[in-house]
């Protein structure tokens, strides 16, 4: 990220299309096609793994599989695996709205499980070839998620790892050996969603930087408890005998929650993953820059000092922060895999060790504009205050929108902010967040799609420590205005952001 640019962020998910929720086929092609019409550089998505419990994409069942609700049903038709008929059998949501998670887990497995079922003799040599290329991931992944999605395994079909009949909580169990030999086509089903994924992911990535398109992915710094990664390797983990966490993951109370955030991510063993050379986190960021272009680290600050909660704690407020791997990490990562394009997230309570770590880095850092709107201080978030190495966002998708914020702000705060952005009704009050992102000297701005369409928070994409509703916002076709795009590239070009 050398030239002053922008991007849009907007999740998979939130794209519009005729099946439930936005995937990786026409309408996917076409925002980048607005993308260009814009004059922006970068796309940016949030995690791309499977969702469970919560749907949200920073909780997925594997640090390295596609959510194969992701998959173009439209290119399974044209393949011949699926008909227009069977796809109209099985209820996914409406073409606009929200994303309505329980229809996808219903019926669009269901479909992919018909799909499988056309296409297997045609596919099963390359998917053999697929299986043996991706083995050190997608082996434990299949395995997981097939015992998962078998009756009297557990308690209830899809049950977390934890409540799984006693052998089966052991990946290395010869009880789980001889289901991995008798079970091979639900695991070569798994195999499936992950074969159509990737492919369709390296085509649509294909077609965005032959555009001139960036894709800027997200990496959570913790994985799921319910995850083939901690099932398949406990030792990389802090667990007790039976496999439970002694210790999960959380922030402290800060200006997002007053109870601080707990998030229940096992800890990591970091120990261990020294000893082995940080072996997992370089294969990891070494699959993220084969699907991205520019990869932002979630919680980046945990990688100095991490937030560490008593597991079965109500909140985070009595977590203690623990040393993490610091430099050694990264500098391991740049020995095996050399220079790389990673944005730093930052944000909340960050410690003078975090920022010599981030500066040892050479990492960008985030900036979001919402947060600079003290009319008594002086905060980092205000552009006057940013260095060129750094992005800068209206909001996240942790954010209220724009208009969601400013109708929270204190009158002191808002007439503040109207002076300082230079706010007025008859541009939007959200266009000038937009234009002071924009004309600020940070490399790169970003802001998340709502703003830029000037919704309320009825299309906010996350509120954290609330469990429902989340995830759920969609765009509507009609969005993607000429008109539109036509704004935000005489806004690009007024930046020299081209």
């Amino acid at each position: 990220m050398k030239k002053r640019s922008g991007g849009i962020l907007l999740h998979i998910s939130s794209l519009p299309g005729d099946y439930g929720i936005g995937d990786l086929g026409k309408e996917a092609h076409n925002f980048i096609d607005f993308l260009v019409r814009a004059k922006q550089t970068y796309w940016q998505i949030l995690p791309l793994g499977v969702t469970g419990f919560g749907d949200s994409p920073y909780q997925c069942f594997s640090a390295f599989a596609g959510n194969p609700y992701f998959i173009s049903l439209d290119e399974l038709m044209q393949l011949g695996y699926l008909t227009e008929e069977q796809i109209r059998e099985f209820e996914l949501g409406e073409d606009s709205g929200r994303v309505d998670y329980k229809l996808l887990y219903k019926n669009k497995m269901k479909l992919l499980r018909i799909a499988y079922k056309a296409a297997k003799e045609d596919v099963l040599d390359e998917l053999e070839r697929f299986y043996k290329k991706n083995y050190s991931w997608l082996r434990d992944f299949a395995l997981f998620m097939s015992i998962k999605n078998t009756e009297g395994l557990s308690p209830r079909v899809g049950d977390s790892w934890l409540k799984w009949v006693e052998h089966y909580r052991d990946s290395n169990s010869n009880v789980v050996s001889d289901f991995e030999r008798f079970s091979g086509d639900e695991i070569y089903f798994w195999v499936f969603t992950q074969y159509f994924f990737f492919n369709q992911w390296k085509i649509l990535k294909y077609y965005a930087n032959k555009r001139g398109i960036k894709i800027i992915g997200d990496l959570s710094m913790y994985v799921s408890e319910d995850s083939s990664d901690v099932w398949a390797n406990p030792h990389l983990f802090k667990l007790d005998e039976y496999f439970c966490p002694v210790a999960v993951a959380g922030v402290p109370p800060d200006i997002c929650s007053c109870e601080g955030q707990l998030w229940g991510n096992p800890v990591y063993n970091w120990d261990v993953m020294e000893k082995q050379g940080y072996d997992w986190w370089i294969r990891r960021i070494k699959m993220s820059f084969e699907l991205y272009d520019v990869l932002r680290i979630d919680h980046f600050r945990g990688f100095e000092s991490y937030c560490e909660i008593k597991y079965g704690s109500k909140d985070a407020t009595r977590g203690r922060w623990v040393k993490g791997p610091g430099m050694k990490l990264f500098n391991k990562i740049k020995e095996e895999l050399g220079d790389l394009d990673i944005i730093a997230e930052d944000l909340g309570y960050i410690t003078k060790e975090v920022e010599k770590l981030i500066k040892g880095t050479g990492f960008p850092s985030m900036k979001v504009l919402q947060y600079a709107f003290d009319s008594g201080g002086d905060s980092r978030y205000f552009p006057h205050n940013y260095d060129k190495n750094c992005v800068v966002y209206t909001g996240t998708h942790d954010n209220s929108t724009v208009l969601g914020s400013i109708k929270d702000m204190s009158p002191e705060d808002f007439d503040f902010a109207k002076k300082y952005l230079r706010l007025s009704r008859e541009e939007g009050f959200n266009w000038g967040f937009i234009r002071g992102a924009w004309s600020s000297v940070a490399r790169l701005a970003i802001a998340p799609m709502q703003d830029f369409l000037g919704l309320d928070d009825s299309a906010r994409m996350n509120k954290p420590s609330s469990a429902d509703g989340n995830w759920a916002w969609r765009l509507n076709k009609s969005d993607l205005t000429d008109e539109l795009a036509k704004k935000i590239g005489e806004l690009t070009d007024t930046y020299r952001r081209c």
